[in-house]
């Protein structure tokens, strides 16, 4: 037997060539990378010791802890294999989709945010080894300093409640992945494709008792492409695309917003509904982001990312 306690002082002093990227195709099942020596119970093991380093950090922080999703889970490990075996660490997948275009692909409606770690040669395939490597490369993210600790805030943001951990080796690759997700709206069913320039009907609840909409944004961007090998290994950054559309709460009383505008989004309660047009005429990747607030005294913040393929 083997034990995957985690000693975190002595990850602190260990010396292993690793890769961290800054901090979204159908989900894979929870498994291995092909000729991995990471057998399906070692894999258990060593996602719920993540999940309570995860923990024990947000406790230190004040802040809920999160629980395992398994879609999370699946789409996370889908990437850890997908680069494993492609010999990349990138937020991109080799078919060129982000970490929310997968998540939401999968069927999931939440907001996410990816930390993405990796080893490139693994000094030991003993599985108390490989616990030990997988460990350090989350201290490592845990570990920043700002003005460079993105991973950092990823792990300890207050709005997360939930996470997947996808773990893969190919050979001497090792690949983690942690799928942080906020659960924090409902939305009524989205169909996942549509025609350019189409309006369809977008609508949900917050869950949350005092939670607030302060508005919804519609992102555009191209279909995407798969990319060139050089490009998935090269380091970079992801996010959400620079060209949007803002839908807001119908005002009442004859209120105007500084644009001249009423609003559009009909809020009853904790509930909403509006139309929503996919605004370009030409093919796209349309995601649909709630901006809410927990309450009215909190900053807002992103709770869904929807993609829908207009062709």
């Amino acid at each position: 037997m083997y034990s995957l306690e985690v000693n975190r002082r002595m990850f602190l002093r260990i010396a292993t060539e690793a890769t961290a990227l800054g901090a979204f195709y159908t989900a894979a099942k929870a498994i291995p990378a092909q000729n991995s020596p990471i057998s399906a119970v070692l894999l258990k093991e060593l996602q719920a010791s993540l999940l309570t380093m995860i923990n024990e950090e947000r406790a230190i922080e004040r802040v809920p802890p999160v629980a395992m999703n398994d879609l999370a889970t699946r789409v996370a490990a889908a990437h850890a294999v997908d680069m494993a075996r492609g010999k990349f660490v990138s937020h991109w997948g080799s078919d060129g989709r982000k970490p929310y275009h997968r998540y939401s692909s999968a069927g999931g409606i939440d907001a996410t945010e990816e930390n993405v770690s990796a080893a490139s040669n693994t000094w030991s395939l003993k599985p108390a080894d490989i616990a030990q490597d997988v460990a350090y490369l989350h201290v490592r993210l845990y570990n920043e300093t700002p003005p460079n600790d993105g991973h950092r805030k990823t792990i300890l943001a207050p709005k997360q409640t939930h996470v997947g951990i996808g773990i893969a080796m190919d050979a001497l690759r090792l690949r983690v992945v942690e799928l942080f997700v906020a659960k924090h709206v409902e939305v009524d069913r989205v169909k996942q494709t549509a025609q350019p320039g189409e309006t369809i009907e977008f609508s949900g609840k917050l869950l949350e008792p005092e939670a607030i909409l302060n508005y919804i944004e519609v992102f555009y961007e191209p279909l995407p492409l798969p990319p060139q090998l050089v490009w998935l290994q090269t380091p970079r950054p992801y996010s959400l695309p620079d060209e949007s559309i803002t839908l807001f709460p119908k005002l009442t009383g004859g209120l105007k917003y500084a644009d001249g505008r009423r609003g559009i989004v009909e809020v009853n309660g904790r509930s909403f509904r509006t139309p929503l047009k996919l605004f370009k005429e030409s093919p796209g990747l349309y995601t649909i982001a709630c901006w809410i607030r927990s309450n009215k005294n909190e900053k807002s913040f992103i709770a869904t990312l929807i993609c829908i393929e207009a062709r």
